[in-house]
């Protein structure tokens, strides 16, 4: 009988929040994963779940010489902007301070380290932003995330930075993402006022987590995963009834720039991701990747 390699061990942090979940459905036989949860647990086949506080940087590196693992992709954040901004303090400790620990640690261990960053470290003047396009944000989240990678790349410069879009996909509590009100807006009837002004290139968390993996196999750099098309939440919401069939919510059209919020938005942040695309990043259509929700999930 032939020998097969072990596989490698792969720590996945934020396990449990919608990224993180999707990373660990997603991984390739090769990788034999550690995901890493704080205040919710969860539970996948094949999956070695672990509670963990990031913020301790005693017990992080404890983890690190238990496990010894041969990879990280650091999912874990404060990833509202409104909270950030509110916030700032208490979400730069793991937006932040965490990040640099893991950084330093992987450098340690000789090991990759992909960070999950954010289309957000854009002011939205400029779309759509390629990988040698300067940060430049405009809240508190967008400010962490840029600092993370740009500290991350002193301390280990192999460090991988992946620049997420907007997320959908599958129902994950307590993660959810910006799909769930929507479709319960769908089944009810209700109201959902949409932006016909903020632009995104949005992908599910399928596709994002398959991006990731490709990225990981890349000897550091930075890398936008954004998906092909740029459309406005108005425009997805659209895409969305026409995936179910039709139904009765009612989309009303509405303007960001008319609704208060604690973190200041960016109007354009669509990324190019032509980088990614080179090396076999292939996000589907829109509607084909709304299609396979729903036909995934016949109660929707």
């Amino acid at each position: 009988m032939p020998k097969f390699p072990p596989p490698k061990r792969l720590l996945v942090t934020g396990a449990s929040g919608f990224l993180g979940w999707h990373i660990c459905r997603q991984a390739p036989q090769e990788w034999e994963i550690f995901g890493l949860f704080f205040s919710h647990t969860f539970c996948l086949p094949g999956i070695k779940v672990i509670s963990a506080d990031l913020r301790q940087y005693q017990d992080l590196k404890k983890l690190f010489q238990t496990i010894r693992p041969h990879a990280v992709i650091h999912a874990a954040a404060y990833s509202d902007p409104n909270f950030c901004q509110l916030h700032p303090e208490e979400t730069r400790v793991l937006n932040v301070e965490t990040s640099l620990h893991l950084a330093a640690l992987s450098a340690d261990f000789s090991i990759p380290c992909l960070f999950t960053s954010s289309d957000l470290v854009f002011d939205g003047r400029h779309a759509p932003y390629s990988e040698e396009d300067f940060p430049n944000p405009i809240n508190r989240y967008g400010e962490q995330k840029t600092l993370a990678e740009e500290k991350m790349r002193t301390i280990y410069p192999q460090t991988i930075i992946c620049r997420l879009p907007l997320m959908f996909g599958e129902d994950r509590p307590p993660a959810r993402s910006f799909l769930q009100p929507m479709l319960k807006a769908a089944k009810t009837g209700q109201d959902l006022p949409l932006f016909i002004d903020e632009f995104r290139t949005p992908v599910s968390g399928k596709v994002a987590a398959l991006g990731l993996f490709l990225a990981l196999r890349q000897a550091g750099g930075i890398f936008h995963l954004g998906g092909r098309e740029r459309i406005s939440r108005y425009e997805f919401g659209l895409l969305l009834i026409e995936s179910l069939g039709g139904s009765h919510a009612n989309l009303i059209p509405c303007l960001q720039k008319n609704l208060t919020m604690a973190a200041p938005r960016p109007a354009d942040v669509s990324l190019n991701s032509e980088k990614a695309f080179s090396l076999g990043y292939a996000p589907p259509r829109l509607k084909e990747a709304l299609r396979e929700i729903v036909c995934a999930n016949p109660s929707l």
